[in-house]
């Protein structure tokens, strides 16, 4: 069925209030939107920072009464924000569509590297003689369309991975792990503080009809001491830097490790956390964000 969708250019902090507004209003959905291409990055812990010009969509069932919505929301606002102007307010019709079909129109197989390519599991696999890992969006993040996860991928399949040990720190959907498996690694340990994470890594593993032994989940305090031939990490700058005492000892002599989720202007603070235990490789560059990657010493 169609929706009625009204929108609110807001202050951020006037959100609440405005959510609250809505929901009173009788939307089915809340959602928050950048009205002015403004990224965060990496917010503090225990928050969840808005942007400054931020726009509040309401989703409506259209049984709703558009004129008498809108002049609920205008007689709240004067309740709330008495003496001050009403944000610019937009109400339009959503066409009804088949949602599910318009969400997995918008994912595609993707090639990383020479030989590894990323299918939704609707699609056919564009080389079936490529390494072809089968990888829904889901719960965790991570289906390769994000510069960091396609830094690390591409370099995973330009690595020698024949028979060795890899750990992927932080494996959210499991992609960079089960990467490495395709690509011929023997073992994967795959570490995550979200427990969602480690069940969507098992998923995928048995999406794409491996060898259960072939990788193991654990949370960070029940990772078992190997020391791996290859680690990756994609995850946040002051996460890697904490870290780097622990995933150094990590990674044998002369193995190799790459970290990502990254922007270049932390390539400084990753480059001191972790260049007395590793030489290190030029950075890798792509769309602001970087992959730093590395030699044991």
């Amino acid at each position: 069925m169609p929706w009625l969708q009204i929108k609110l250019s807001i202050e951020p902090d006037a959100a609440e209030q405005y959510e609250d507004i809505l929901l009173a209003a009788g939307c089915a959905a809340v959602t928050y939107q950048d009205s002015a291409d403004e990224p965060i990055f990496e917010p503090d812990l225990g928050t969840t920072p808005l942007w400054s010009n931020t726009t509040i969509t309401g989703l409506f069932a259209t049984e709703h009464d558009l004129e008498e919505t809108t002049r609920f929301v205008h007689q709240a606002h004067e309740q709330l924000f008495a003496g001050t102007p009403m944000p610019e307010l937009k109400a339009e019709i959503l066409e009804d569509k088949d949602w599910e079909r318009e969400w997995m129109v918008n994912y595609h197989p993707m090639r990383f590297g020479q030989r590894l390519w990323v299918c939704p599991s609707w699609r056919e696999a564009p080389d079936p003689d490529a390494v072809n890992m089968m990888l829904d969006p889901g719960l965790a993040f991570g289906t390769g369309t994000h510069p960091t996860t396609a830094l690390c991928l591409e370099w995973l399949d330009g690595e020698p991975l024949e028979g060795k040990q890899v750990i992927d720190y932080g494996c959210g959907s499991g992609i960079l792990g089960i990467a490495s498996l395709l690509l011929g690694a023997r073992h994967v340990l795959a570490v995550d503080i979200d427990v969602q994470a480690l069940q969507a890594t098992n998923s995928n593993l048995e999406r794409n009809k491996l060898d259960p032994a072939r990788l193991h989940t654990c949370l960070p305090p029940a990772a078992p001491e190997l020391e791996a031939d290859l680690l990756v990490a994609n995850i946040l700058a002051g996460p890697l830097v904490e870290l780097a005492p622990t995933l150094a000892a990590r990674v044998r002599s002369g193995g190799r490790i790459a970290l990502s989720g990254l922007l270049e202007r932390q390539a400084g603070d990753i480059g001191a956390a972790y260049g007395q235990w590793f030489k290190l490789d030029p950075v890798a560059e792509r769309e602001g964000w970087i992959r730093i990657s590395g030699t044991r010493l």
